[in-house]
């Protein structure tokens, strides 16, 4: 019996944006929300890029600036809690960037004011399409 490469899914190809660093109001005490803090986010974003690695094209890939655009955008809208922060970038990448198939953000909260010596506290959320 032979066996056809379609059978064998190639896996999917990943972009990493990592660091994006924001000033941004999030929070459930009302002095965060008036003072900031200083937050990071990772994006991790899962596409077939054999188009563009051929192409050399940007219209045939994810465009990295706006990943970052999506993320400055949404991170600039208080919200109390990270994961809906993250919840709206997720939404906002699978909207807007047919290309992905799966992502996952990561929303850090630097020095959060939790009565002691604490680096960040972060979330992840992850989504699939389809």
């Amino acid at each position: 019996m032979k066996v056809g490469l379609s059978l064998f899914k190639k896996p999917l190809d990943t972009i990493n944006l990592n660091n994006i660093r924001v000033y941004a109001y999030h929070g459930c005490l009302p002095e965060e929300t008036k003072i900031g803090s200083d937050y990071k986010v990772d994006i991790s974003v899962d596409a077939n890029l054999d188009i563009s690695a051929e192409s050399d094209e940007l219209s045939d890939t994810v465009d990295y600036v706006h990943l970052n655009k999506i993320v400055k955008e949404e991170m600039a809208i208080a919200s109390k809690l990270l994961e809906h922060v993250a919840k709206r970038i997720l939404d906002r990448i699978f909207a807007e960037l047919e290309i992905v198939k799966k992502a996952k953000v990561k929303v850090a909260k630097l020095n959060p004011p939790l009565g002691g010596d604490v680096e960040d506290v972060n979330i992840t959320l992850s989504k699939k399409r389809g």
